[in-house]
């Protein structure tokens, strides 16, 4: 290296239009200007910092009046003919005027007098407005190059007199082949994850990546390592990403924990650490497409990783922890105690359940046996629902009733020519009356000479077997006992559940409209604490309509609402019935009126007036991060 020490910033300042890195649409725009003798009056040279817009304006100058490159860009400004303005301290009326009258001398040497004001944002609506007249017809020997970070506060009047060029971003990787060269150049030793640590710092500035440099120079010497440059220049190594991703993954919170405290230690910015945290979680869902790598500023090695993390993760996964990170980043600014919302982000994090759990347990539910939901009612209404639990008995008799009606060692020829067991008939009559859930408003009616018929034909039909075959009249009349006992029990249970079924039909007609909205608030305060709280405010929010039948019109806002209360309506007639004396059923309709008027709202704002309301689903939301999914 060089005794005699200049910033790299200035000392590898472009001279010419090759020289200037990633803006080549501007270059070769200009250099045919030149070539064809095209020249503008004023040109407006707009871009984010450190791209090369005042480099590009001296640039020009030089080649417009074709300059010696021996004279060094900064010396440009010394000359007569190139005139460099600050437009930050230079931004008064006065300073226009000045200006003004030397746009009237005509260049010294050269064929123009080249006016570069740098910030011309700066100047003052009044400095803007004296610049006017001078900047749309100035004499031939003039020509003006403005250069603006925020050419949004730049007057239309001036934009519209000038010819504007727009300056991109530099890329990551052009950076690193830039300060490859000039490393190259010093004799620095440097690796390649170093320099790409120093150009995603820069922020697509070549100018920022020079000065970085610079640093990590003055720290290490000629010998310039990874873990030296993450130390000096504060920079969340893509290491600690991968270590804390890794945590979240495994849900180590302890691991966790002292990672995050490791971090503090060190000095690093928790907004700065968020900062490189979403841009990690970014590359992992776009490696998780496979084929848009090129996407990610990486080295080789670092997108070999992201590759191989992100085939263990889901992206619905990686889109909610993108959410909970994004939502922290705007809260933690305004927090007094910023690591303690940071740990509890990552305890959010860890707590969720990955997505492939959750579908293989709603994919175990759905494969559970039929019945296995009709057992768990039962038993959930074990105190409220006698008649269902007296129905599980007498099914349980009937099964074993049929078990007991098999006959005793009937020869083959007589089990061919019996149609069926009359126990057998009886049950299915059983199976078709509803025990369970009587309906009301559907009366019974039973044929009792068909029955009777039918026993009778099944008495006869031992009396009929073909000539020839031998029988024991000990057993068939045994057999013959034992099925006109069945019979007459079945008949006394269909005759007894009948008069029950009659009765209630008997109730129902002398129940009214008025008698279930007198007990409607004393039903609302009886199912505190026997059905979980949302659905208890679904059911406060519903309106008793009309009774028709043995049929509830219940009135509510919402396709949510409808649809959680049709799915327990079995289990609310239940508890209903405890007030009324009478089972009803409930059918549950939508306000179209209502529907209308807050058709806006989309679910998302109704999951979170949800969560305001009920603390239970308030206190999943906040411990276990869960959201709506729509």
């Amino acid at each position: 290296m060089s005794n005699s020490y200049r910033a790299l910033t200035r000392k590898y300042r472009p001279q010419s239009f090759e020289d200037i890195v990633s803006q080549e649409h501007v270059s070769s725009t200009l250099l045919n200007a030149v070539q064809q003798n095209r020249l503008s009056h004023a040109y407006m040279f707009c871009g984010p910092r450190g791209v090369g817009k005042t480099t590009m304006a001296r640039v020009l100058a030089r080649v417009i009046n074709s300059i010696d490159d021996q004279i060094d860009g900064e010396a440009l400004n010394q000359t007569l003919n190139i005139i460099e303005i600050d437009a930050a301290s230079n931004n008064k009326v006065e300073d226009v005027h000045h200006l003004r009258e030397s746009v009237r001398i005509p260049p010294q040497n050269g064929r123009y007098k080249i006016f570069i004001v740098d910030e011309v944002h700066m100047l003052s609506k009044a400095a803007f407005n004296a610049l006017l007249k001078t900047l749309e017809e100035p004499p031939e020997h003039v020509i003006f190059i403005f250069a603006t970070t925020e050419p949004h506060k730049v007057l239309p009047t001036i934009l519209s007199r000038v010819q504007r060029f727009d300056f991109k971003r530099i890329s990551v990787d052009e950076i690193v082949k830039r300060l490859e060269k000039i490393t190259t150049d010093e004799g620095i030793s440097i690796d390649h994850e170093s320099l790409h640590v120093i150009a995603k710092k820069a922020d697509g500035a070549l100018r920022d990546a020079l000065g970085l440099l610079d640093q990590a120079i003055a720290f290490c010497g000629d010998n310039i390592t990874y873990k030296a440059v993450l130390k000096t220049l504060n920079v969340v190594g893509s290491d600690r990403l991968f270590e804390f991703m890794d945590c979240v993954t495994r849900q180590d919170t302890s691991a966790g924990l002292h990672l995050i405290h490791t971090l503090l230690q060190e000095g690093y910015d928790i907004q700065e650490f968020l900062v490189g945290l979403v841009e990690h979680l970014r590359n992992l869902y776009v490696a998780k497409q496979g084929e848009e790598m090129i996407l990610i500023e990486a080295s080789a090695d670092t997108k070999a990783n992201y590759f191989e993390v992100a085939s263990t993760l889901n992206s619905t996964d990686i889109m909610r922890y993108l959410y909970l990170i994004s939502e922290q980043q705007v809260k933690i600014r305004e927090l007094s105690q910023p690591r303690i919302a940071f740990e509890l982000m990552f305890l959010k994090m860890a707590h969720i359940e990955p997505l492939d759990i959750k579908k293989k347990l709603i994919e175990g539910v759905k494969n559970l046996p039929s019945g296995v939901e009709r057992v768990h009612t039962s038993h959930s209404l074990k105190n409220t629902d006698n008649h269902a639990s007296q129905f599980e008995t007498r099914v349980g008799t009937t099964q074993e009733a049929k078990q007991n009606q098999e006959p005793v060692a009937k020869p083959a020829a007589e089990i061919s020519t019996i149609p069926s067991d009359p126990a057998t008939k009886n049950n299915s009559i059983l199976d078709d009356l509803d025990l369970g859930a009587p309906s009301l408003g559907n009366p019974i009616k039973t044929n009792t000479d068909s029955i009777k018929s039918t026993e009778n034909e099944d008495i006869q039909e031992p009396s009929q077997k073909p000539s020839g075959e031998q029988t024991q009249p000990g057993i068939q009349d045994t057999t013959a006992l034992k099925s006109q006992e069945n019979i007459d029990k079945n008949l006394s249970k269909v005759d007894e559940d009948t008069n029950t079924k009659n009765d209630a039909w008997d109730c129902q007609n002398q129940l009214s409209f008025h008698t279930i909205i007198a007990e409607w608030p004393s039903y609302l305060k009886g199912l505190e604490g026997r059905i979980p709280k949302i659905l208890e405010l679904q059911v406060e929010r519903v309106k008793p309509v009309e009774l028709l039948g043995d049929q509830l019109i219940l009135e509510c806002n919402n396709p949510l609402s409808k649809q959680m209360l049709d799915q327990h309506a079995r289990e609310l007639s239940v508890f209903l019935k405890d007030h009324i004396g009478v089972m009803v059923r409930l059918k549950i309709n939508i306000n179209n009126k209502k529907t209308a008027q807050t058709k806006e709202k989309n679910p998302y704002d109704f999951f979170k007036e949800l969560v305001q309301k009920d603390p239970i689903l308030k206190d999943i939301v906040d411990k276990l991060g869960a959201e709506l999914e729509y």
